[in-house]
């Protein structure tokens, strides 16, 4: 029982370490100046007509995905929800306390940049690695791909893209950064995941019911 309970404790701590880690490396590449990631584009799009934050407005398109999964009959968890809720108000916190200074110049902003790709990479380990559901984006990215019989990458990229041109078109902020993260984030989550050998395909991400009775269960 005791071992049962470290180990669930374990996975509880990662769902909140995970998505704060990933804000940092979010807000890393906005403070880098050079340009937003695809879906921040989109975020501070939305949030400027709407009158919202960034994490705001990341919250509410997280939600929205997430209700499409659902629609599409594909899986979801506590850990999907939480990163609904979590990255969103962490990258609000972070930005909010100015813990991390907007660059000024191009060569402490790429570095800031790249760095801020390895510390989601970092992020995303301890997040899918909690085995609570996928993040929003990833679910939305696996519907797709099983329901269009496409390859992932395809299926990431045209999320990825048309995130970018809709952001674009709303005002978000594009540049030399974007471009940079969408090249460099694949290949920076690979290696964190190569350094720290994990492995995504060996993790059960577990709907809610299956949470719920291995809880129950554990408990009595």
């Amino acid at each position: 029982m005791t071992d049962s309970f470290t180990r669930e404790g374990i996975r509880i701590v990662k769902i909140f370490v995970g998505p704060f880690i990933y804000a940092v490396g979010v807000v890393m590449t906005l403070q880098a100046n050079l340009g937003y990631s695809p879906w921040y584009v989109f975020h501070q799009g939305l949030g400027r007509h709407l009158g919202i934050t960034i994490g705001q407005a990341s919250i509410i398109v997280s939600a929205i995905m997430v209700l499409i999964t659902v629609l599409m009959k594909e899986n979801v968890g506590i850990g999907t929800l939480g990163g609904v809720i979590l990255i969103g108000g962490f990258v609000d916190i972070i930005l909010f306390g100015n813990w991390i200074p907007l660059m000024r110049n191009f060569v402490p902003g790429f570095l800031i940049m790249i760095g801020g790709l390895f510390v989601i990479g970092l992020g995303s380990f301890f997040y899918i690695g909690a085995g609570y559901g996928a993040g929003p984006r990833d679910s939305l990215m696996v519907v797709l791909t099983k329901h269009t019989g496409k390859p992932v990458g395809l299926c990431r990229g045209c999320i990825e893209g048309t995130a970018l041109f809709i952001g674009w078109l709303m005002g978000g902020y594009a540049g030399v950064g974007t471009v940079i993260y969408v090249f460099g984030i694949g290949a920076a989550v690979q290696i964190v995941f190569s350094i720290l050998r994990f492995d995504v395909k060996k993790i059960n991400q577990e709907p809610f019911y299956e949470t719920y009775l291995r809880l129950r269960d554990t408990l009595r």
